[in-house]
């Protein structure tokens, strides 16, 4: 498996380690962190918007159509009830200027089969170990 670190800085701040990258993670102020960086929900969320981004990115590259212009805008929101998750994403691709309207749909099944999306649909098993 690839492996990453998480480093505990202080309060509510964390170091990410990937690959020789380097983030922070935070909480909001108003949640007690000093803002420093995002959280890691967001992250979460990020991750499954970036991804979509890729594989749109690379659809248009395949296809010998411009990238300038490609942008994904996503939001989401909290479930109301318990256990404590993300309950919504919704997310835009906004495509470059000219994109042809008879690749909409191919475009669409390549983006919704991105890798993180295809693993919230069919979730990874998620080991935690508690080590010394």
């Amino acid at each position: 498996m690839d492996g990453m670190r998480i480093e505990h800085e202080g309060g509510d701040r964390y170091r990410v380690r990937i690959r020789g990258h380097e983030l922070v993670v935070d909480q909001p102020t108003e949640d007690g962190g000093e803002d420093a960086g995002p959280t890691p929900t967001e992250l979460f969320v990020a991750g499954l918007a970036s991804c979509v981004a890729f594989y749109a990115g690379r659809f248009l590259r395949r296809h010998g159509l411009p990238t300038d212009g490609l942008a994904v805008d996503c939001s989401y929101a909290f479930a109301e009830d318990r256990p404590a998750r993300v309950g919504k994403v919704a997310i835009a691709v906004r495509l470059p200027e000219g994109f042809p309207e008879e690749r909409r749909g191919a475009l669409r099944a390549v983006v919704e089969h991105c890798t993180v999306h295809n693993s919230l649909r069919q979730p990874p098993e998620v080991e935690i170990a508690l080590e010394p």
